[in-house]
């Protein structure tokens, strides 16, 4: 008796189951982005740029006597420099491919000592460092 009791709770039970679970609807899952960029809501933006904002380290703020600690004689004196070493670069590119005449010269410019050699294979350069007294050669053929 308590078994076939047990029988018939079970049959109710599955029927029950088998019911009720044919009502019941399911939607798909829908992702929508957040980022405008990739779709989004466009009124999501400042909310997103203010985020990228609170975020960001804070910077230090330039003072007025970190910019007069420079020195003007050394920025001219670099500034020369860099202007020297343009031109001689200009110049000896010039060379190279054969739109001017380059004469052998020594020159001493800023922390360097720059020898350049006009051969007839080419223009060859040799930059030297006199604090450590490396030097870099470059050979640069006509063409």
């Amino acid at each position: 008796m308590r078994g076939l009791l047990l029988r018939r709770l079970a049959i109710v039970a599955c029927l029950f189951f088998l019911i009720f679970t044919t009502n019941i609807l399911a939607d798909q899952l829908v992702w929508t982005p957040i980022n405008p960029s990739f779709g989004g809501n466009p009124f999501n933006g400042d909310w997103l740029l203010a985020q990228a904002e609170a975020q960001k380290p804070e910077e230090e703020e330039v003072s007025e006597a970190w910019e007069l600690e420079s020195d003007p004689l050394q920025d001219f004196s670099e500034s020369l420099n860099r202007q020297i070493l343009s031109r001689l670069s200009s110049r000896i590119i010039e060379t190279a491919f054969g739109e001017a005449d380059l004469e052998s010269g020594h020159y001493e410019i800023g922390d360097f000592i720059i020898d350049i050699d006009a051969t007839d294979a080419g223009v060859k350069v040799i930059i030297t460092d006199p604090s450590t007294g490396d030097d870099t050669t470059i050979e640069i053929p006509y063409y």
